[in-house]
């Protein structure tokens, strides 16, 4: 059994099915769930019903009304202290999310430490909610646009990332003016908890924040739903596979609210004839196998010119066996489980589909039973040459498994690159300065994350994060996505006695 301290969080064994304007609802049954690690029972987690679903998303518009009047940079205050007590709790939030991910601690510390960064650049983000002021073509006018708070935003979460995606959306609507209903997965609760009692006990010492600000709703993909078809939501940002997208979507579409979709990356690297292959191949193993394949940004198609492909094999075939897979609490393990035993299915369904389509193992790709925790399902990450970009190379296999293609000339690097349906994030290493134009330029990449002599997993809070195609288009965290979380009106005000009309017309003397 996984050693625990709950009291610290004010959570015991069994866990809320929501958090309603700061008050823990429980259900009459509930669901016991177990960490990667071992298998060991963590706890017990309850499900939302429709009413308090309701009930909390009434409370959350009631907190937006009283919210949206705080001046932002008041709101942001507010973040400021959550982020004192996020730097205070790191290690100990970071030992949750390594419990419940099977992430390995440094990738947990990182997870944490995004969320710190995001509510440093949220703080400062709160004096920065600019509008413009534009030339009116009407004498004595002014034209001009302001951001205003949006309302009640509703955040689902992925297991992959249990605390840092809530973060980049929750931060950046707090100091936007709107209140938060988070639906983290149900895989990842005890992470969420953690996380809203952190914000709870920020809150009691910003007297302006409402109680329902920041709430929690535990459940399963009905729970989802349900939030996609409230019209009392004008925003549900969802982050998942390209499966949940396609579903949610056209719920939210239909009461023509807003989502904000960040989804499944099929992503992919080019290697160059000029790249540095050292550089090239450590990139290559953390971005193809950190977090044992279960980013949207895991690298899962390796694109190499023919010229350095004979080189560069041998080396990732002997990085991938020096890989340390196991326990990832141990601070030398580079690998840690893989979710459940429903991915490692899905992954040993993939390589065999691969090597029916003449796909040929190098290395992984087998089941780690020995020097690892009984009950977790531990894997050799897997690499596979493919003749070809076809069938299962264009599905996104959320397991580490990594497909080796070969090129001859940029452009065709650049269509295999673009030929799935995902375009989340991609890379090119090279020493060609043009090569690394073109790739970025309008003719190359179409993911929304273009990279050079970098891997594709690893983006930085300061840069809008998220894809085109079917990853979604929606932009998370840095640059100018806060736009996302409020709505813009073009105000005209007429500050002299005449009533000219615009375009020239004339309405009477």
């Amino acid at each position: 059994m996984n050693t625990l301290n709950l009291a610290d969080w004010q959570i015991d064994q069994r866990w809320p099915a929501a958090v309603i304007a700061g008050h823990a609802r429980y259900a009459a049954q509930g669901r016991d769930l177990a960490s990667p690690i071992d298998g060991a029972v963590l706890g017990t987690l309850d499900y939302a019903s429709a009413a308090e679903l309701s009930e909390a998303i009434s409370a959350a518009q009631a907190a937006f009304r009283a919210w949206r009047t705080v001046p932002a940079p008041r709101r942001g205050e507010l973040v400021r202290r959550i982020g004192e007590l996020v730097r205070q709790r790191k290690p100990a939030l970071a030992q949750l999310v390594t419990l419940e991910t099977g992430k390995i601690v440094s990738e947990a510390e990182g997870e944490v430490q995004e969320w710190i960064d995001l509510c440093d650049y949220a703080v400062g983000l709160s004096r920065q909610l600019y509008g413009l002021t534009i030339a009116s073509e009407r004498a004595e006018h002014r034209l001009s646009e302001q951001w205003l708070p949006l309302g009640a935003v509703a955040v689902i979460s992925a297991f992959n990332f249990p605390v840092a995606v809530w973060a980049w959306n929750a931060m950046l609507a707090l100091v936007c003016g709107d209140s938060v209903l988070w639906k983290p997965s149900e895989k990842t609760p005890l992470s969420a908890l953690a996380a809203v009692r952190i914000v709870l006990d920020a809150m009691v010492d910003c007297a302006e924040a409402p109680p329902a600000l920041v709430q929690l709703l535990n459940g399963s993909t009905e729970v989802g739903q349900q939030l996609a078809a409230d019209p009392r939501l004008p925003l549900v940002s969802a982050t998942g596979s390209v499966a949940m997208g396609r579903q949610l979507a056209p719920v939210v579409a239909a009461r023509l609210g807003r989502s904000l979709l960040e989804l499944g990356g099929n992503n992919a690297a080019i290697v160059g004839p000029s790249a540095d292959l050292e550089l090239a191949v450590r990139a290559i193993v953390f971005a193809a196998a950190g977090t044992c394949g279960q980013r949207c940004t895991t690298l899962r198609r390796l694109i190499v010119h023919r010229d350095v492909i004979d080189t560069l094999l041998p080396r990732l075939v002997a990085a991938y066996r020096s890989l340390m897979v196991g326990d990832p609490r141990n601070r030398a393990t580079l690998v840690g489980p893989l979710i459940n035993e429903a991915a490692w299915s899905a992954m040993q369904a993939a390589l065999a589909e691969a090597v029916l389509e003449g796909g040929t193992l190098l290395a992984g790709g087998t089941r780690v039973v020995d020097g690892v925790p009984a009950g977790g399902v531990y894997v050799y990450p897997a690499l596979v040459r493919m003749p070809m970009q076809g069938g299962i190379v264009h599905e996104e296999t959320f397991a580490p498994i990594l497909y080796v293609l070969v090129y001859d000339t940029l452009d065709e690097a650049i269509a295999l690159n673009n030929a799935v349906e995902q375009g989340l994030s991609s890379a090119l290493f090279t020493r060609d300065l043009l090569d690394a134009e073109r790739f970025l330029g309008p003719a190359g990449s179409d993911c929304g994350l273009a990279n050079i002599n970098t891997g594709t997993s690893g983006a930085e809070i300061g840069g809008a994060f998220g894809g085109e195609k079917a990853t979604g288009g929606g932009r998370e965290s840095g640059s100018d996505s806060w736009r996302a979380y409020m709505r813009r009106a073009t105000q005209t005000i007429n500050y002299g006695e005449a009533l000219p009309l615009a375009q020239g017309v004339r309405f009477g003397d």
